[in-house]
């Protein structure tokens, strides 16, 4: 069974780990009576002889019956086991288990999800009633976050597109919060509670409420209330596992869709995304197994959690490498899930097969290949869930020969307990289609600028280094694949591992803004609303406040603001006086003339060197190779001027764009990182501890991980 992965959390599980495997020392254990121990032996013996059958989905109703009726009976042992167990040593269990911290695992409830919900998504969220056509759902917990500056930007011929985020089989708008973080300040964004999920009451609680068509009907409904309509906004849809199976229902163009949305659907997401629907045996013995009460199923779930953190519940989505963080996170997923919802959700993404077609229920080929945006799918290598091949079938479905650049493996385990997340990406171009743009440069020229991910818009506070054109938006994008697979440990949960979770915002970013609409580019965002002009006395108030020098970082460079000719601490005559004797070459980095005589820093014997970027916008690769050979070639010089000139044992080269924090702390990371053995974090890290606050545009922070992201896995667009 390789959808929903039943028979390895229940069958298997049982059979297989915890009574074939059972010795009769443990199964005799003095917490049991020595009848039932007797009673037990004799079951486990009857029922070995069903684990073929069981394992290979080959049951006749009798043996299901029986199958069922020790589902009922083996958790009963488990259950008085433990309980005789706890109660032989109440007093200890009461203070030993809080002292050591490993309390018994435990469902989260809503209160207890309320109080624990990050601030982002508790500040912008709000319970709402919503009727569809079949069914009224009368409180869902919504996010929405209008883009903060959406009044300034451009809003001819549209607004910026509304990025969409769809959780999948058992999990939460929580499970998106990282990525929200990056991406709220780029677009609006909005997040549902899918109904009995999350914040989200389990309402109504009618099976047909819970069908894919039911929910995806449901998404189409909520997203209209929240689109801007009259303006014309398009949709990004990001979906999660089967998340992004909702997604593609709502975005394809095949004649069976209905809907209306699909019209302006811009661009698709697709994170660990499976590309089709169990085969008809597979949704035979599915539906058998679904025949198990919800009690049984509880039982079940729980002895899946057993070792809580170590647990196969938790490993089973995340990894056995995971680090600790998104083992918590994997755990609170598991015990927010309802099995009520699951069974309900699970059983709607059944189709009914028909001369062996299937119809209804997760989709497949038809729907994958009736989409006419841009997509960018995205898979974890070591997902065990939805392996990275699906993404090869998905390819095949849209008419695409795509190279992944790993080993076929067609056995792909199902979702369980879960929240099941999914990651979409994809790299998109704008077409020359007849939609209305505007133009006021020319959109090739804006695209070489080159992309970025995301940042806040609170203080565009770097002055205008060049006119801010405004680039086209599309109501058509280029329908083209991007295809990425993160290398391990990215597993399913990628979604929100600390290790994955910034490269896969940089990943997205980049998607949206090169292939969706080149507005959606955070660093273009910035230029833009920097109306203010070079220098202005707001700038010129934070200059002031800024601190002039760092410490020595790694001790190879210092970090700088600008130098400025008139000012009475900072100008170059006073830095010579103060640094020049440790500080030997300045690299200015900023785009425009410097608001200084560099002259005067050449009289006081510090070399000035200009090697201008863009502001707001993460620097090239081309850029990084750049700077990293004229920092080699300058320390190289300065070790034969300090023999010559007789400099001291310290000497350094300095940064310098405005601040002295972005695009001199992106650069001084990379070479960290390339000439100085230092992690991506390690070097951050370093430059944030010599220079307080250190890089502060997430966007930058974003880039930086995924240029040295170790295996990553990038396809050409197609």
């Amino acid at each position: 069974m390789r959808i929903f992965g039943l028979p390895s959390c229940l069958l298997l599980l049982v059979f297989a780990r915890d009574v074939l495997a059972w010795p009769e020392t443990r199964i005799g254990s003095p917490a049991i009576p020595e009848k039932a121990n007797a009673l037990l032996r004799t079951v486990v013996s009857s029922f070995r002889h069903l684990y073929p059958q069981t394992s290979q989905g080959r049951l006749n109703f009798w043996e299901l019956v029986q199958v069922m009726a020790w589902c009922s009976l083996l958790p009963g042992f488990w259950y008085v086991q433990r309980r005789r167990r706890e109660g032989m040593s109440k007093i200890q269990s009461s203070s030993g288990r809080s002292q050591e911290g490993s309390p018994r695992s435990r469902s989260i409830d809503n209160d207890e999800s309320e109080i624990n919900d990050p601030a982002l998504l508790k500040k912008h969220s709000e319970i709402r009633s919503f009727t569809t056509s079949r069914f009224t759902y009368p409180a869902l917990r919504i996010f929405f976050r209008r883009h903060p500056q959406a009044e300034k930007l451009p809003t001819t011929p549209a607004p910026l597109p509304l990025l969409v985020f769809i959780h999948g089989l058992g999990g939460s708008s929580y499970q998106f919060h990282s990525l929200l973080s990056s991406l709220v300040n780029l677009a609006s964004c909005l997040s549902i509670d899918l109904p009995g999920c999350g914040l989200s009451s389990f309402e109504p609680t009618s099976w047909n409420a819970y069908t894919t068509e039911a929910l995806a009907e449901l998404l189409e409904t909520v997203i209209e209330e929240y689109r801007e309509k009259d303006a014309g906004q398009g949709i990004v849809l990001i979906g999660h596992s089967m998340g992004a199976s909702l997604a593609a229902l709502l975005a394809t163009h095949n004649p069976s869709n209905s809907k209306l949305l699909a019209d302006h659907v811009v661009g698709l997401v697709g994170i660990c995304p499976r590309a089709e629907p169990p085969t008809k045996e597979e949704v035979a013995l599915f539906r058998k197994l679904l025949y198990i009460p919800t009690p049984i199923f509880d039982l079940w779930r729980r002895w899946d959690r057993r070792g809580g953190l170590e647990s196969a519940s938790v490993r089973r989505f995340v990894g056995a490498n995971a680090d600790e963080e998104t083992k918590k996170l994997q755990n609170r997923f598991n015990n927010q899930s309802r099995s009520a919802v699951w069974r309900r959700m699970a059983s709607g993404s059944l189709p009914t097969y028909n001369d062996g077609v299937a119809n209804g229920g997760l989709p497949g080929r038809e729907v994958w290949s009736g989409l006419e945006c841009p997509v960018f799918l995205v898979a974890g290598e070591a997902d065990h869930i939805t392996k990275p091949t699906e993404l090869v079938k998905i390819a095949t479905f849209l008419g695409k020969s795509h190279p992944v650049q790993i080993e076929v493996n067609e056995n792909s385990e199902p979702i369980v307990d879960t929240a099941a997340p999914v990651d979409i990406s994809s790299e998109l171009r704008p077409s020359n289609s007849d939609a209305s743009q505007i133009e006021t440069g020319k959109a090739k020229e804006f695209l070489e600028q080159g992309n970025d991910t995301s940042d806040s818009h609170e203080d565009p506070s770097t002055p205008n280094e060049e006119l801010a054109m405004i680039p086209p938006q599309l109501a058509k994008p280029k329908k083209v694949l991007k295809t990425t697979i993160l290398p391990a440990p990215a597993s399913h949960a990628l979604l929100y591992m600390p290790s994955t979770v910034r490269i896969l915002g940089g990943l997205i970013s980049d998607f949206m803004s090169s292939q969706v609409s080149p507005r959606l580019s955070l660093g273009w965002q910035l230029q833009f609303l920097s109306t203010a002009g070079k220098w202005d006395v707001k700038n010129l108030a934070k200059w002031q406040a800024v601190a002039q020098v760092s410490e020595p970082i790694a001790g190879i460079f210092r970090a700088m603001k600008t130098l400025r000719q008139v000012d009475d601490t900072h100008s170059p005559e006073i830095f010579v006086r103060n640094w020049g004797f440790q500080i030997k070459d300045i690299v200015d980095i900023s785009h425009e003339t410097p608001v200084y005589d560099p002259r005067d820093l050449e009289r006081g014997g510090v070399r000035y060197h200009k090697f201008p970027t863009v502001s707001k916008i993460p620097p090239t690769g081309d850029e990084v190779d750049f700077f990293i050979k004229l920092v080699d070639r300058l320390r190289e010089e300065q070790k034969g001027r300090a023999e010559k000139e007789g400099w001291g044992e310290k000497w350094y080269i300095g940064i310098h764009c405005h601040y002295g924090f972005n695009r001199t702390g992106y650069f001084i990371v990379c070479y960290l990182v390339e000439r100085c053995g230092y992690s991506v974090q390690a070097a951050i890290d370093e430059f944030a501890k010599r220079r307080p606050k250190g890089i502060k545009h997430a966007h930058f922070l974003d880039q930086l991980f995924v240029r040295y992201c170790v295996g990553l896995k990038r396809a050409p667009t197609l």
